[in-house]
């Protein structure tokens, strides 16, 4: 793999894994909430509108075009399993942003994805 598209893929896991903690800080933000007929237009317009919510969609739309351009490049057999990266990096940024737990057995799943990944990067 080429330092260009290990740089794509990479972007790619990366945007991706910011959209899913950039929507868990706009549901933070909303609140808990349950699609009801009567309060799905209410519901609906906070999400819309949340800021966290935007920046996640936001950064899944750039992913996706990068993702493209990442694929057009390497091997889906290589590339969808790096998506296992963003596991890890969330799990950290969950850790210090939202004060979820990093109990001994995530960080050894942790661990296990670092290597698979390592693994199917040098294959």
């Amino acid at each position: 793999m080429t330092a260009l598209s290990f740089a794509l893929v990479l972007t790619g896991v990366l945007l991706n894994a910011a959209a899913q903690l950039f929507l868990k800080a706009g549901t933070n933000a909303i609140g808990h909430f349950e699609f009801h007929l009567e309060n799905v237009l209410p519901i609906g317009m906070k999400i819309a509108f949340q800021p966290w919510i935007l920046a996640g969609l936001s950064c899944y739309v750039v992913s996706v075009a990068v993702w493209i351009l990442a694929l057009s490049r390497v091997q889906v057999s290589i590339a969808y399993p790096m998506l296992s990266i963003g596991y890890v990096v969330n799990a950290i940024i969950a850790y210090y942003w939202f004060g979820e737990a990093v109990t001994p057995m995530r960080l050894a799943g942790i661990g296990i994805i670092i290597v698979g990944v390592y693994i199917v990067a040098r294959s």
